[in-house]
């Protein structure tokens, strides 16, 4: 782990006398050119936008008198062919049917889903002409719900239409959508809470999404019953997801620094900046992960740890929904996309599969000790809070200290050694740096801009980690 670690550092401290220190590059950040109506050419405000939720073991029973409470008469229930025979998925239409809603179940919802598995289950909404969707699963099927609501709800437009520039128009979504109600199955993605909505496009083997407050869950049903199905890996990824969510939206550039101000309130980004709302929320997070993600790991039957799991998902959904994320985010995206052969634990699936959760954490190392020159500070508060003696520490030594707090909690938890451990080599790195250049909807909230060379670099720093 010593070696990872002095590699690591070797890599970045060399990258980081490399920078480039003129305008364009220094940690001043651009700004775009053109004032907003406030006169201002960054952003001068935040706001707040999540969904309901209501949280309660045993809550899911209550979705048919919801529907039926919103006057829902022919309703959509997405799920994927795992959870369609598990008892999340029964409870909810056991409810339906108790108050005579009239529904039909999709249940191809893909793990990790592709910009193809999205525009099939598009198809099956626009054919189903449904007035409500309900989701059950984890972020791949709320995120898919999501996605069939939005363009059954806008019938003429092109698929690229919302999703998020530049590989798509990121256009405004204007259109009305429908009831959406979700009932997460995993404790990771906080989808229940965001107007996100992420998959694989296929054409250039990357991730990305649709990002529209619009398309945000009307409710969302926190049931913590649902998390004692959970594998014990699945539990883990998805808990790396949530700390993840909370660290990056925690360390993101502050909402006040982001260009361009927005010319009109429907263009401000649901992804914002750090604020001091969303980090209220990404601190509360990261304390219950702390204290019980390791637990939740290990004991499938420990409720308590579970149930606060189940919690800091949404916690830190409504952190991150409002705020962002940036590096570990925007390089995980290909990392996931440009998998070759490995296949997790614990997940039920016919094709390669790196978790979502595993593809954000394993670069976390790297990450935190690039852009830790920008607001040490907080980067120390979050080592605090995982765990580190930080009474001594220095500035300089933020990221140190909070890359070998992640390095330990990761090794704790037996989680892969780097991305050599999940079949990627030195020669990928271009290809993955590749990948990541297109995130530009997060990579531009990281603290600290970052060039293709300090890309490649950070991908080099995570092959190993111990």
């Amino acid at each position: 782990m010593a070696a990872a670690r002095a590699r690591a550092v070797h890599l970045l401290r060399l990258l980081q006398r490399a920078a480039c220190q003129c305008p364009s590059h220094s940690h001043t950040y651009s700004q775009a050119p053109g004032l907003s109506p406030s006169g201002k050419t960054t952003d001068y405000a935040f706001e707040m936008a999540v969904s309901t939720i209501r949280y309660g073991a045993g809550v899911t029973k209550e979705v048919g008198m919801d529907l039926q409470n919103m006057g829902a008469k022919n309703v959509c229930l997405m799920t994927d062919k795992n959870l369609s025979q598990l008892p999340p998925v029964q409870t909810a239409m056991d409810s339906l049917v108790k108050n005579g809603i009239n529904f039909k179940v999709y249940d191809h919802v893909r793990v990790e889903p592709t910009d193809t598995s999205f525009m099939e289950a598009i198809e099956f909404a626009k054919k189903g002409a449904f007035d409500a969707f309900l989701a059950v699963g984890g972020g791949s099927t709320i995120d898919t719900c999501k996605a069939a609501n939005l363009y059954s709800s806008s019938p003429d437009s092109d698929f690229l239409d919302y999703v998020n520039a530049p590989i798509g128009k990121g256009k405004p979504v204007t259109v009305p959508l429908k009831p959406l109600i979700a009932v997460p199955t995993t404790s990771g993605t906080g989808s229940e809470t965001t107007g996100v909505a992420i998959f694989d496009y296929e054409h250039l083997k990357v991730k990305t999404g649709i990002a529209s407050r619009a398309v945000k869950p009307t409710l969302g049903l926190i049931d913590p019953l649902h998390t004692l199905h959970m594998p014990g890996r699945v539990v883990a990824n998805s808990g790396f997801d949530v700390l993840c969510h909370a660290l990056e939206s925690y360390t993101a550039l502050p909402y006040h620094m982001r260009s361009p101000c927005p010319s009109s309130p429907i263009t401000r980004p649901a992804y914002q900046g750090s604020n001091p709302i969303s980090d209220i929320w990404a601190v509360h997070a990261l304390r219950i992960v702390a204290k019980y993600l390791k637990r939740a790991v290990r004991n499938h039957d420990d409720l308590e740890a579970r149930s606060n799991m189940h919690l800091a998902s949404a916690f830190a959904g409504i952190g991150f929904g409002n705020a962002g994320v940036h590096l570990c985010h925007g390089m995980s995206y290909p990392i996931s996309g440009l998998v070759k052969t490995y296949k997790a634990k614990d997940y039920n699936v016919d094709h390669p599969l790196v978790p979502h959760g595993l593809s954000v954490v394993l670069t976390s190392p790297a990450v935190f000790t690039f852009t830790s020159q920008m607001f040490p500070e907080r980067h120390l508060k979050v080592a605090e809070i995982l765990g580190a003696d930080t009474r001594t520490a220095r500035r300089p030594d933020a990221g140190p200290v909070l890359a070998d707090t992640l390095r330990k909690f990761l090794f704790d938890l037996d989680v892969d050694d780097g991305l050599a451990a999940i079949g990627y080599s030195k020669a990928d790195i271009p290809a993955l740096v590749k990948g990541t250049l297109p995130q530009e909807r997060v990579t531009k909230l990281a603290p600290r801009p970052q060039s293709e060379e300090d890309l490649s670099a950070l991908f080099e720093a995570s092959m190993k980690l111990y």
